[in-house]
């Protein structure tokens, strides 16, 4: 990875946060392919990363002095680290993803990192009706049904502003990441696959990211923003381009698991009451752990949310090398190891 404006300079220190996370280990599988120098920033120490070879520093987003002192030297960061979740007070999702990317870009300051690679979501703008083939310009909502969206958008904005005070930025919103070793979406959905249901009759389409492709649109963005940094501060989606009915994809990871499609139906306003129930009772009884249906759950699952990807593929040159079928298909091979 080397400035290809001529100028010389060779980027020899990488760090990512997160580096142990199911997107954070894919970006440094393909950074440590190119022979780059790569640190992880993790609370948790990873056995598969030492293994690379992969410089683990151990320590909290949330410790101003420690994300300083990792960054020293550092070239470039990729701040992938974040707590998810649709459901917990603001006060437990503020640290990490607020006041731990202020730190990122603190520190990124004081050790003159010459980028900030940041991931993001598209939840940060869902505003709980169908976006469909949206593109960037769509504002942030005024009100949001979950803490985590919520705080990722304030991240966002450190971000925007930074890149406005000089610091050299991209922000990435990758959606709804699946693959082999996934330790969220996938989980989740396995877990529950039993009382799974399609939810409505309509065909609400849905974008999602194989967990390569989303690393590939990291490392891009990287290059591209050294070869022409009147990028710096943009924002863009990236996906599988592929656009496919929400039940339709669920159904085929419970395949890849070796699993049976769902069954049964259950309308759009019934699974929203649930939501609405469910939510009142774990505040009311402050119940410890996520619902296994919430608001914004229902909203996600009775509305089409897919994007236009074209300003990637334009300013990044980003295509999905790893298409939908292949994918699967590796998705199916790893699900096949485990038993």
């Amino acid at each position: 990875m080397v400035n290809k404006k001529g100028q010389g300079m060779q980027i020899k220190n990488i760090l990512v946060t997160g580096g142990g996370g199911f997107l954070g280990k894919a970006i440094v599988k393909k950074l440590v392919a190119e022979n780059l120098a790569v640190t992880s920033f993790s609370r948790n120490f990873y056995p598969e990363l030492k293994n690379m070879g992969v410089t683990q520093i151990q320590g909290d987003l949330v410790d101003k002095s420690a994300v300083i002192k990792a960054l020293e030297k550092m070239d470039v960061v990729y701040h992938v680290a974040a707590k998810f979740g649709i459901w917990g007070p603001l006060k437990d999702f503020i640290p990490v993803n607020v006041t731990g990317t202020q730190n990122v870009i603190n520190a990124c300051l004081e050790n003159s990192v010459q980028q900030l690679i940041y991931t993001s979501s598209p939840s940060v703008i869902f505003d709980e009706k169908d976006m469909e083939n949206v593109d960037e310009s769509v504002p942030y909502p005024k009100k949001y049904m979950a803490s985590y969206p919520e705080t990722k958008a304030m991240a966002e904005k450190l971000v925007k502003n930074a890149a406005k005070k000089g610091m050299k930025t991209i922000i990435l919103r990758p959606h709804l990441i699946w693959g082999p070793e996934d330790n969220h979406f996938l989980p989740t959905i396995i877990k529950r696959a039993k009382r799974l249901k399609r939810v409505g009759q309509k065909e609400y389409l849905v974008d999602t990211i194989y967990v390569d492709n989303a690393a590939d649109a990291h490392i891009m963005a990287s290059e591209k923003l050294f070869e022409n940094p009147s990028l710096s501060g943009n924002v863009y989606f990236i996906s599988q381009d592929e656009p496919m009915p929400i039940y339709k994809i669920i159904n085929s990871f419970l395949d890849a698991a070796g699993l049976p499609p769902m069954k049964g139906q259950i309308s759009e306003k019934t699974v929203y009451m649930a939501g609405s129930i469910i939510e009142f009772v774990y505040k009311f009884f402050n119940i410890k752990g996520e619902p296994l249906i919430t608001k914004l759950g229902a909203k996600e699952l009775a509305t089409s949310h897919w994007f236009n990807i074209s300003r990637a593929k334009k300013d990044l040159g980003y295509y999905p090398k790893v298409s939908t079928q292949e994918g699967l298909l590796r998705l199916k091979q790893w699900f096949s190891t485990l038993e």
